[in-house]
């Protein structure tokens, strides 16, 4: 079982341990026994030419960068840089080395407190391999509790743009921000809303909640920018080349560049559709075993995202904010779902009490998760919880409404661990929901004024680019289903969750025109809230305010 607590301090030893069984391709932390004297300045930011030592950093032990070799290429840091799953004294550095050669690449990297990294913190030589894409992934440890850091890397001469990242805080904690992203479809437009939550310097986290790629070839689902490949990917060359493609695009670049991002896997980082064993978008006659394309997608997906890598195909985990936040992001796609019921009608199948989503070893996992003493659990997964329906009959059965009985199951776990104060946040759907869970939202036993017999609330983030409805026909749900409180179900964007000891508030920021490069203006579209010992939303005028401070966005 995975168990990546912020709560609990995790020793260095323990840490290397991990990384040595977790396959990480990178070193880990720094050794200050490794000083070899150096300390000039260098350059910074854009890759380009100059000194090759790192800079200056008023006496302190760590190695200093030396390079006298031939200079790389300029875009050898062409996918920039990019941190995540933040510990309370670790979080994952990532970046890749892009060169013309099959033999490994000696990089150098340094943490600082401040962007001119004069007040350095770790710093060490790493090595992009071959096996690995040229990517590195490394887990920078021995870091203080909720502080910013800066960080960047060194290769051939050349140096990556300057990346911002924050580490966990412990103890008692006052506040948390993050984003709340999802869905972005290439094909279907520009990411502007990735750029407008990276020029957000108020942010702790972003949480993206899946199909961060989508497989399809060019043309096949959307036509506003083509696909590299150009056909639909199934090979490891294959997801690699898509991966490649995304992490050039400046936006998701500074996205990354600006926040650490704790990212989970929906179905298009693999199939449309998928399930554990196979996926709707694809055909084994044709295009192999289902096995070998999900192996093949996942090496890609630990290797191009900044996740803290588990057991093979696990990538449900845990996180912890002092004694405020316990995110807990589960994996409803490919861990143990069982294949989509093709009808409504066959009921017998759908409501089989063993039918699973989660599978039963995340379901037991998840149960321990809940046993936690922070103010708040924050559920980070994929397809709405709430129950959905298109006159009678449920409107998606890939959603957990084709799974009533696992539903029920997380019900009864979020009852028992914890009554009041879960929060569910939910991508994939690629438009805006907030919503009241409850078992029966149509029975007696809830009450949409009081939200008296509520589970929880489900806050639903839009998508980046993917479609959403044909019309925003929220209103028209909204009078057929009690337990939906707002909805925008075309516009596109992102949530910002602010969350404190008595409430948490949720607000929808939505951007204009995807499918122009010119586009991407935003606008306050709603906020819900809850009160801590409540289940019950509560609509807001304003969002809230950022905080009157916020560390100095990388350079």
């Amino acid at each position: 079982m995975l168990w990546y607590s912020a709560v609990v301090t995790i020793s260095r030893r323990e840490l290397l341990r991990r990384a040595g069984l977790l396959g990480v391709s990178a070193a880990i932390g720094c050794s200050k026994d490794d000083d070899d004297g150096a300390a000039d300045d260098g350059t910074e930011g854009d890759g380009t030419e100059g000194d090759t030592s790192s800079s200056s950093t008023g006496g302190d032990d760590l190695p200093q960068y030396e390079y006298d070799g031939e200079l790389g290429p300029e875009g050898i840091f062409s996918h920039s840089v990019a941190s995540g799953d933040p510990l309370i004294d670790a979080v994952i550095l990532w970046t890749r080395v892009t060169v013309e050669q099959t033999a490994a690449v000696e990089a150098f990297y340094e943490v600082a407190l401040d962007p001119e990294f004069t007040q350095r913190v770790a710093a060490d030589y790493v090595t992009a391999e071959p096996e690995r894409d040229f990517t590195i992934k490394l887990d920078a440890v021995e870091l203080a509790p909720g502080t910013t850091y800066y960080y960047r890397f060194f290769a051939l001469g050349r140096t990556s743009p300057t990346g911002r990242t924050r580490t966990a805080a412990s103890g008692a904690l006052d506040r948390l921000r993050l984003a709340v992203m999802s869905c972005s479809s290439l094909a279907h437009g520009y990411f502007h809303a990735y750029r407008r939550v990276a020029e957000r310097t108020d942010l702790d986290l972003v949480v993206h909640l899946g199909d961060y790629i989508y497989e399809y070839g060019s043309g096949e689902y959307g036509d506003i920018r083509e696909y590299e490949p150009a056909h639909e990917i199934l090979t490891l060359a294959d997801y690699r080349a898509r991966y490649s493609q995304y992490r050039r695009d400046p936006d998701l670049q500074e996205c990354h560049r600006q926040h650490p991002m704790v990212a989970v896997w929906d179905d298009h980082e693999v199939a449309d559709d998928a399930w554990a064993g196979g996926a709707e978008n694809h055909t084994e006659a044709s295009e192999g075993a289902f096995a070998d394309r999900k192996a093949a997608a996942r090496q890609a997906y630990v290797e191009w995202l900044p996740i803290r890598e588990g057991a093979e195909g696990i990538v449900y985990r845990s996180f912890a904010f002092g004694d405020l936040v316990a995110l807990i992001m589960l994996d409803t796609r490919n861990a143990g779902r069982d294949q989509q019921v093709p009808s409504a009608f066959d009921t017998e199948a759908l409501e089989d009490p063993a039918r699973q989503l989660l599978g039963a070893a995340q379901e037991a996992w998840l149960a321990e998760q809940l046993d936690h003493d922070a103010a708040w659990t924050l559920i980070g997964q994929q397809v709405m919880v709430a129950q959905l329906r298109l006159g009678e009959n449920p409107l998606n059965l890939d959603q957990w409404d084709g799974y009533p009985a696992a539903r029920q199951r997380l019900f009864d776990l979020l009852r028992e661990h914890t009554p009041t104060d879960a929060v569910v946040l939910t991508g994939d759907i690629h438009s805006s929901w907030a919503f009241e869970l409850a078992d029966d939202p149509f029975g007696p036993d809830y009450d949409p004024s009081t939200g008296a017999g509520a589970v929880a609330v489900e806050f639903v983030a839009p998508s980046v680019t993917s479609p959403g409805f044909p019309a925003d026909t929220a209103d028209q749900f909204m009078t057929t289903h009690p337990h939906l409180k707002w909805g925008n179900l075309v516009d596109h964007g992102y949530v910002v969750l602010d969350v404190t000891q008595d409430r948490l508030q949720a607000s929808w920021w939505l951007v204009d025109d995807v499918t122009s490069p010119e586009g991407g203006a935003e606008r306050f579209a709603a906020a819900w809230s809850v009160v801590r010992g409540t289940v019950a939303l509560l609509s807001d005028a304003e969002p809230a305010p950022p905080p009157a401070e916020s560390p100095a966005p990388a350079p």
